[in-house]
């Protein structure tokens, strides 16, 4: 686990889904009608938030085989026609990016969501003026848990690295690509952690929302 201090960090790289925005529900409606068209079972929404982790690239020859790429273009036909019309930001997240940007923080995502659609929903919300690098799964070597994109995020931002740069998501899986590439690992939801769920990658700080990572980070 990082050392942690009472100093404020320089940047903070964030998760994008069920971090900045809710996003179960595109996930959750765009999977199922992928496993319809391949005649496999349906997921329930609980299902969904337990699998849905890794990139498609990484997860989909799991599910699908030999057919995978196959599946993923279909999976984002789906996901490109309602992805805007569903795109929610969580309670507070509009405010926190506002309040450390006046603050002069350096901020980035780094997201196993599709880079494209990823710059694109940002764009949509008037978000991407926030961020230094919006980095979505394929835009680097590896995906999430890797460390490639967070050093891809970090890259001609000035930071590296360490104890100043916080990674802030939702998932165990950012937790781990904080560690992986040396960051401060922080979960930010509101269920506290339960007795061994991230034993392997324990966070080293727990906020219930993003007004409370705002006030954390900017030490209010």
């Amino acid at each position: 686990m990082n050392d942690f201090s009472d100093n404020k960090p320089g940047a903070i790289l964030f998760d994008w889904d069920n971090t900045l925005i809710d996003s179960w529900q595109v996930i959750h409606q765009s999977l199922n009608a992928t496993f319809d068209a391949y005649g496999l079972p349906s997921w329930t929404l609980e299902e969904a938030k337990n699998q849905v982790r890794h990139s498609l690239r990484d997860s989909f020859p799991t599910l699908f085989g030999d057919r995978w790429e196959e599946a993923g273009e279909t999976y984002y036909r789906f996901f490109s026609n309602i992805h805007l019309d569903e795109l929610r930001p969580l309670p507070g997240a509009g405010e926190m990016l506002e309040a450390l940007s006046r603050d002069g923080m350096y901020m980035g995502v780094v997201s196993n969501k599709k880079g494209d659609f990823l710059r694109k929903e940002a764009s949509f919300l008037g978000w991407d003026h926030y961020f230094g690098r919006l980095i979505g799964a394929t835009d680097a070597r590896r995906d999430k848990p890797a460390p490639d994109p967070v050093f891809l995020a970090l890259d001609g931002s000035g930071h590296s690295p360490g104890n100043g740069v916080w990674f802030a998501g939702d998932a165990w899986i950012d937790l781990e690509c904080a560690v992986n590439s040396g960051c401060v690992p922080v979960l930010v939801r509101k269920k506290a952690p339960e007795k061994g769920e991230f034993e392997d990658f324990p966070p080293t700080l727990h906020v219930e929302s993003c007004e409370e990572l705002c006030n954390r980070a900017l030490r209010l």
